[in-house]
């Protein structure tokens, strides 16, 4: 089993790899990236993100959290 990850943790990691909160529709925030395609959406505040919505970030972001 990996880390657990909460929602404030992953969006640290998000923004230092240079995402930049650009959005938040209810209680979900949406991030983009100057040079990578596409937005991350992360749910807040959760203390345990699930395995699903981290596969969800990583497939997004590019980025290895697990």
């Amino acid at each position: 089993m990996g880390k657990v990850y909460s929602s404030r943790e992953v969006i640290a990691i998000l923004e230092a790899d240079g995402w930049r909160e650009v959005n938040q529709v209810g209680s979900h925030k949406q991030f983009k990236h100057p040079t990578k395609k596409g937005r991350v959406t992360v749910q807040t505040p959760v203390k345990e993100l699930s395995i699903r919505d981290l596969k969800s970030i990583e497939k997004q972001s590019g980025l290895k959290l697990r």
